[in-house]
């Protein structure tokens, strides 16, 4: 079993920054792939960002590159995701999520993961 506990959420300007964290235990953590998904009001939960379990590689959805940057410190057994420039789109529920064994990060979605956290609750004001 995997336990993942999302932070740093909040309220943020246009523009704005705010990074978030995924406390992880229960497993060794340097084992599985991580990522963040979001899901906005009446929208379908979609990926963000992943990492590899090494953190050698990286994926980001199109309309994140250059903002965003997703990280992990295995000895801490945390995830970070950095967001810089934020827009009112990027307002949602921010999720953590493990994957154990498809390592190819392109190819993830909502349906395929093998462990969530609660979600933390990131808007954006114009």
């Amino acid at each position: 079993q995997v336990q993942l506990v999302e932070s740093g959420g909040g309220l943020v300007q246009a523009g704005g920054s705010l990074n978030l964290s995924c406390a992880a235990s229960g497993s060794i953590f340097s084992s599985y792939a991580v990522g963040w998904f979001r899901q906005a009001p009446g929208k379908e939960r979609d990926l963000v960002a992943a990492i590899s379990w090494s953190g050698a590689s990286t994926y980001y959805v199109d309309s994140v590159k250059g903002r965003f940057t997703i990280s992990r410190d295995n000895a801490k057994d945390i995830m970070y995701l950095q967001m810089t420039s934020l827009e009112p789109e990027d307002t949602a529920v921010y999720y953590c999520a493990a994957e154990l064994t498809n390592f190819r990060l392109n190819t993830w979605d909502a349906h395929g993961m093998d462990y969530w956290g609660k979600g933390t609750l990131v808007t954006v004001s114009s």
